[in-house]
């Protein structure tokens, strides 16, 4: 056992400019690595408190200052020494130094930065590799987004996420084959039309249209060009991020120019879901309308992935309540929602104990860390949201999917749907 000697954080940046913290770890026998913690742009209320400055005069208040100095100082001084294999006593301690239910003292932030980067270094250290693994384990679909909207693009569509997922996939490299041909033909069907191939916040385009059936539509003859079958070889996947679109009386505004109560939102979602190949809705509702996640479940849950991210945040408590009340069937999973690995894994045990499918996710503001590509394939996740075949911190996530597969050799195979 080797065990660790040092500590370190320092400021970063995400891929939106923003200031974010890099936790570095150090073992006896000279192994290091690190993990820089993601940012949300669309954050529900109740994610893990993210510690930042607020100094106005500094970074406009985004810095990191504060949170750094926590993992430099107070929990440096607890975790030196520690077994990095033993992972649960490390977030064990790193809960006890917080002391809140929100991580509100020493910010999520600080928690998970050092988390991880324990994790990778035990990870490094032991030598671990997939082919190891006593358990089996498989390469997660990718939900690929490629139309952007909502509070990752400036247009007027208020889907926060028009995604691909290659469903007949044999292959992760297959996986890919399939959405770059979409992506690529997408392009060509929106320069035909004069609109801007210019891209949002996760990779995916931000053309200027409307309404969301003009997005489902460009999205259906991009399949179609590619000389693939919606429905069969891509399915569409949407993310309404409906804590944004609904107002003080309850109603939604899911398309452009109008507010509709919930009744005729689930109406809506039929009707699109008839017309359209979409398989999967992630954030239907907003994060206490729980009545609503339950009606729409009942209705179409059966033939539909109904995600929560923001009703779950990531968090034990809710996804209990989320499956005694049946109000969804999958989840979308952030371990900055929560702070640590070892609550992130419980969460994802408790789901899929109970039938649900777990969507490993990134966040819009992303680094060049790919610890999510493996945390989808260690949990046997069926699989990976990571925005689009375009910026660099969306691809390396991708990359390293490909480079897991290559790993596994002819173990490699594709999770079930």
């Amino acid at each position: 056992m080797s065990k660790i000697t040092k500590v370190h954080a320092r400021q970063v940046f995400d891929s939106r400019g923003n200031p974010t913290i890099e936790a570095e770890v150090t073992l006896e026998n000279n192994i290091k690595a690190s993990s820089i913690v993601p940012s949300g742009a669309s954050t529900g209320a109740f994610e893990a408190h993210e510690l930042r400055d607020n100094n106005k005069n500094y970074f406009l208040g985004k810095s990191v200052l504060k949170a750094v100095e926590n993992v430099n100082t107070i929990i440096s001084e607890k975790i030196v020494n520690q077994d990095p294999n033993d992972q649960k006593k490390i977030d064990d301690i790193l809960l006890e130094l917080d002391g809140s239910e929100n991580k509100k003292n020493l910010g999520a932030n600080s928690l998970l930065a050092v988390s991880l980067a324990v994790r990778k270094a035990s990870i490094i250290s032991n030598n671990e590799n997939y082919t190891d693994f006593k358990k089996e384990v498989s390469l997660p679909y990718p939900l690929m987004n490629i139309i952007n909207g909502g509070a990752h693009a400036d247009n007027d569509l208020n889907i926060q996420e028009f995604m691909i997922r290659p469903d007949s996939a044999h292959s992760f490299m297959n996986a890919m084959e399939k959405c770059f041909l979409v992506i690529q033909n997408l392009k060509k069907i929106l320069k035909s039309k004069s609109l801007l191939i210019n891209v949002g916040d996760e990779g995916g385009f931000a053309p200027s249209i409307n309404s969301n059936e003009e997005a489902l539509n460009l999205i259906v003859d991009a399949i179609e060009s590619a000389k693939l079958k919606p429905g069969k070889d891509i399915s569409i996947c949407l993310d309404v991020a409906a804590n944004e679109l609904i107002d003080k009386e309850g109603n939604y505004s899911i398309q452009s120019g109008s507010h509709e109560n919930v009744d005729n939102v689930i109406k809506y979602y039929q009707n699109i879901g008839s017309k359209y190949p979409i398989k999967s809705i992630e954030d239907p509702f907003a994060e206490e309308d729980w009545n609503a996640w339950i009606k729409l479940t009942s209705k179409i849950g059966k033939n539909m992935q109904i995600v929560g991210d923001d009703l779950f945040a990531t968090n034990e408590k809710r996804l209990n309540k989320g499956i005694n009340t049946k109000s969804a069937n999958s989840i979308l999973i952030k371990a900055n929602q929560i702070g640590t690995l070892t609550e992130t894994l419980n969460v994802i045990g408790l789901a899929q104990k109970n039938n649900f499918t777990t969507v490993i996710s990134h966040r819009s503001g992303d680094s060049e860390d790919t610890f999510i590509a493996d945390l989808a394939v260690m949990t046997n996740s069926s699989q990976i949201k990571t925005g689009s075949l375009a910026r660099s911190e969306r691809v390396a996530k991708y990359n390293r999917l490909l480079r897991i597969e290559e790993e596994l050799g002819n173990k490699a195979k594709m999770n079930s749907l």
